[in-house]
């Protein structure tokens, strides 16, 4: 009797020292996570960058944009991009210390590339939407805008909706101008109805489609609106009424907080009125 409860009691005290090391290794797992969201939380307060470092690792910051919005951006002589947007761009890489790569493409396919990484953000006369924001962040604005109605000379079209609707409009695909003309109301509070939307590539080409009597109006936003009417040598007017307020900002991808906000410290610099000498600066440009 003596000897079975001796082994009753030694096996509980194996049982005992078993649980207790299992209570020490929980402790253990609780600890080291405990530990990482502490360090999280202090790499956050601290201000950690991850974007930047990573551009700067990489040498290079990739803008994308569309060289067919004159005068933000557009192809010079020498086949670079040129423009209000790459000027601002390269104030952003000069103060990071990196070189600016500037990639051309479609503007309805510049926030999918984004999004997917293939550039780190983008300039390119985008006006600030609730559609757009829902895919990625934008920097503080930086120009106000409007869209605006072209029409060949001696057109008595007026940029009134209902004067609008069910007529061939000529746009830039996937820019606000595109979605007005299509009475998109939600996002620009445009009432036009039925027109035949004539989409292209970029304001240029609409330009010379109506130059060419293959459309009734371009609906456009301002200064490439002025750039287009002034390359075609007295073809076409830009009527007075301005159909929107619009704001141009910069995107980035969603989150990346620490981009915008260097951005945002560039693009605070030129205040007072410097955006406005650089688009006189690359105004009129063919």
């Amino acid at each position: 009797m003596k000897k079975r409860l001796a082994l009753l009691l030694a096996g509980a005290m194996v049982l005992s020292a078993a649980l207790t090391g299992c209570g020490a290794a929980k402790t253990d797992d609780t600890q080291k996570t405990d530990d990482k969201t502490a360090a999280a939380t202090d790499t956050a307060a601290a201000g950690a960058t991850p974007t930047l470092d990573a551009i700067k690792q990489k040498g290079e910051i990739i803008m994308l944009t569309n060289a067919q919005f004159p005068p933000f951006e557009y192809l010079g002589d020498d086949g670079t991009v040129k423009g209000v947007d790459p000027d601002l761009a390269q104030a952003v890489a000069d103060k990071l210390g990196v070189k600016l790569k500037v990639v051309d493409m479609d503007f309805n396919g510049i926030v999918s590339a984004l999004k997917s990484g293939k550039g780190d953000f983008a300039a390119a006369g985008m006006t600030v939407t609730e559609e757009r924001k829902k895919e990625v962040d934008f920097t503080d604005e930086y120009v106000t805008s409007s869209q605006m109605v072209v029409v060949p000379a001696g057109s008595t079209l007026t940029a009134e909706d209902a004067a609008l609707s069910g007529k061939n409009i000529a746009v830039q695909e996937g820019t606000t101008g595109d979605w007005y003309a299509s009475g998109d109301t939600e996002n620009t509070g445009s009432t036009i109805k039925d027109a035949n939307v004539l989409r292209y590539k970029s304001g240029v080409e609409a330009g010379m489609m109506l130059a060419q009597g293959k459309a009734d109006a371009i609906i456009i936003d301002q200064k490439p609106a002025e750039a287009i009417v002034a390359s075609q040598n007295g073809k076409l007017t830009l009527l007075d009424k301005k159909l929107t307020d619009e704001k141009y900002a910069f995107a980035v991808q969603k989150g990346q907080d620490d981009l915008r906000d260097f951005i945002n410290g560039v693009l605070a610099e030129y205040k007072d009125g410097k955006v406005d000498e650089l688009i006189t600066q690359h105004m009129g440009i063919k």
